[in-house]
């Protein structure tokens, strides 16, 4: 994350998955994260290429992947893959300088569910959006992490 603090401008969520991946993006300032997309282009390299054209056409300074921690904060083999889905996604963004850190996503699945709940957002209605917000909700979570980096340095995110 500390990659991403002295950067200034948009930043991209993605919330990677092996059939959708959902993604979300921020305002210049840092506000507020907005969902934006999901795509299923089909394979974590045709992925990673995906996101990064998306992240260079969108103007994002930063992307923040979703790390799917355990809920002991142990890494398993989902958390290895989106390890192994943010060093391709670096890659494919090759020399454009944009860094990739990767946010702790616990909870923000349930999150999500809880909200189309809430909202009687069901079948394939559901399916469309539950990636696109899981990414706005762990893009939310790293703005405000990064506020909070932030504010205890005595600057202004």
């Amino acid at each position: 994350m500390e990659k991403l603090l002295n950067a200034k401008g948009k930043l991209l969520g993605v919330d990677f998955g092996d059939k959708r991946t959902g993604l979300a993006i921020s305002d210049e300032r840092r506000t507020v994260a907005s969902g934006i997309t999901q795509i299923s282009v089909g394979g974590m390299q045709r992925t990673a290429e995906a996101v990064a054209q998306i992240a260079r056409e969108r103007g994002a300074v930063g992307v923040v992947v979703g790390l799917p921690v355990n809920m002991d904060g142990s890494h398993g083999p989902r958390a290895a893959h989106a390890e192994k889905f943010s060093r391709l996604l670096a890659e494919a963004l090759g020399d454009s300088n944009i860094p990739v850190c990767m946010m702790d996503e616990r909870m923000t699945t349930m999150a999500a569910s809880r909200y189309l709940n809430e909202t009687d957002t069901r079948g394939s209605r559901r399916k469309g959006v539950i990636d696109t917000l899981s990414a706005q909700i762990i893009l939310q979570n790293a703005l405000d992490k990064l506020k909070f980096m932030a504010a205890a340095r005595g600057e202004e995110a």
